[in-house]
């Protein structure tokens, strides 16, 4: 029997042509496997049915992605979307059941970019649909021409709150992320512990107190070059870690 924990990882439903296609990004499927070293297993953006029940059954730990798409904006009682946005109602409607079953068990979960923003929904939090609108605000979304080591290059600095989880893998005060998102926190949700703020105060970490489980989230993209950052490295170890104990303890 494997000693890798299964970490489940809510996929992305796109249109390829006239087709729907559900997808995961490969960057954080190699994160996944060789920073968490875990077992990363896709899992179709289908909704709230049944199968969720069996999905939640085998699974150790659940990671939450990055995405172009938004969260339909009816789930944060928010006005509704300019015309055009994207939305992935499949995904919001799998991520926000299994995710609070994930919550409620215990059941360690690690968030990214879109899943940062999903989990501080979840619990009640609310967000700017452009952020880069809010006066006093930096423009946090990448340059598309860019070239993609670019687009995941350092973009500014987050401050980390003593005595945090990520201040724990570093003796830095302040760290340099990447920033590829147009949304970002407007209101936190209760019963969090905020870890990190970029310079213009823009939220960029939180842990979730109200649970007994390993829940954490960060607005930039950890699992870009994994491998190359400690402090990514660490997160995703950390996470890791925490799915196996979890196992263990099944």
């Amino acid at each position: 029997m494997s000693e890798k924990p299964v970490i489940a990882v809510p996929a992305d439903r796109r249109l390829i042509g006239i087709h729907p296609f559900h997808m995961v990004g490969e960057k954080y499927i190699t994160a996944l496997k060789d920073a968490a070293e875990g077992l990363p297993w896709m899992i179709p953006a289908t909704g709230n049915d049944s199968m969720l029940d069996d999905v939640f059954s085998k699974i150790d730990g659940l990671f939450l992605t990055g995405s172009i798409s938004d969260i339909e904006p009816h789930h944060y009682q928010g006005k509704s979307s300019r015309p055009g946005t994207l939305h992935d109602p499949g995904r919001d409607a799998t991520v926000f059941p299994l995710a609070r079953k994930a919550l409620d068990a215990g059941m360690p979960i690690f968030a990214v970019c879109r899943g940062f923003q999903e989990l501080n929904v979840l619990l009640g939090g609310t967000l700017h649909q452009q952020i880069h609108e809010v006066e006093g605000y930096i423009d946090h979304r990448e340059n598309k021409n860019d070239p993609i080591e670019k687009q995941y290059g350092p973009a500014h600095t987050v401050s980390l709150i003593k005595d945090s989880m990520l201040s724990s893998f570093t003796d830095q005060e302040t760290v340099s992320v990447n920033s590829l998102h147009g949304q970002g926190v407007d209101r936190i949700a209760s019963g969090v512990n905020i870890e990190a703020i970029a310079e213009d105060g823009v939220i960029e970490a939180f842990k979730v107190s109200d649970t007994d489980g390993f829940a954490y989230a960060v607005q930039w993209h950890p699992e870009w070059k994994v491998l190359e950052n400690p402090l990514s490295l660490s997160i995703f170890r950390a996470f890791g870690d925490a799915c196996r104990e979890y196992a263990q303890k099944k």
